[in-house]
């Protein structure tokens, strides 16, 4: 496998299919290409990639309909999806579902390379960030267990929420490892691009976070302020009915209209 990451593209157009293959490849990527979403999923259910590309309209399972499918199975697999026929309620309902980004054709070789990087880099981060935190978990463990720390067996959530696993602001646990948000005694989940949502904005609290940045920290990518917002919005939404008491009345997570929003911790 090349070290630049495995690359699923599932998409219709015999000739689009090749030219994104091409391009990935030369830039040091591994690509399997799919021609219909059943297709894609079976490569899934055998393969593990970093990322998949895939078309939003193909006869069959569309391409909605088949991201839903891939989240449920692999909830942190990076999933772009790209059409011709731009419609914001299409790109709305992709983000709500879980997308990592929406881009339409034709698709730009500097474009689709730049998010590629973007979104990997951002992935192995996270992953090497976990990897680091279970070593020192580990670590952390086994040099308890040499100094016969009796407490240490008594409080594992300490040592957790010690060793970075949780981040805590106010009433609000994030769970680093298994995207779980605890509220007071109630635990919710959220879709993993969302929760990488609620994790800058709980680290940025209590101040207010951009929308560009919101977005920039929270998948890996720059875009236009006007985008952001929408990106945003869409997401805070999801957190909102996950945390919020009242989801149309908001306490926690509040809009600072025409800038971002902030997270209320006290």
């Amino acid at each position: 496998m090349n070290s630049g990451g495995h690359i699923l593209v599932i998409d219709d157009e015999p000739a689009l299919r090749k030219t994104l293959a091409r391009i990935l490849q030369r830039a040091g990527f591994e690509v399997t290409s799919a021609e219909s979403a059943e297709q894609g999923l079976a490569f899934l259910e055998t393969t593990k990639f970093d990322l998949v590309y895939l078309d939003l309209r193909m006869p069959g399972l569309a391409g909605l309909d088949a991201l839903t499918i891939i989240h449920a199975n692999n909830p942190t697999l990076p999933v772009i999806l790209f059409t011709a026929q731009p419609d914001l309620t299409s790109a709305v309902e992709a983000l709500r579902r879980g997308a990592t980004d929406y881009l339409l054709k034709p698709l730009k070789p500097e474009t689709i390379l730049e998010r590629t990087r973007s979104v990997l880099a951002l992935q192995q981060k996270e992953r090497r960030k976990s990897e680091i935190q279970m070593q020192i978990e580990a670590l952390q463990a086994e040099l308890k267990s040499l100094e016969g720390n009796a407490e240490a067996s008594s409080a594992p959530a300490a040592q957790d929420a010690s060793s970075g696993r949780f981040l805590k602001r106010g009433a609000l646990l994030l769970d680093l490892h298994t995207y779980r948000v605890t509220i007071g005694e109630r635990a919710a989940s959220l879709p993993p691009t969302s929760f990488n949502y609620l994790l800058v904005l709980a680290r940025h609290a209590p101040h207010v976070v951009d929308y560009q940045t919101l977005v920039a920290e929270a998948q890996g990518y720059e875009t236009e302020a006007r985008e952001a917002q929408e990106l945003a919005k869409w997401h805070v939404h999801h957190i909102r009915q996950a945390i919020e008491t009242d989801s149309r009345n908001p306490a926690l997570l509040i809009n600072v209209r025409g800038t971002g929003y902030r997270l209320v911790t006290e």
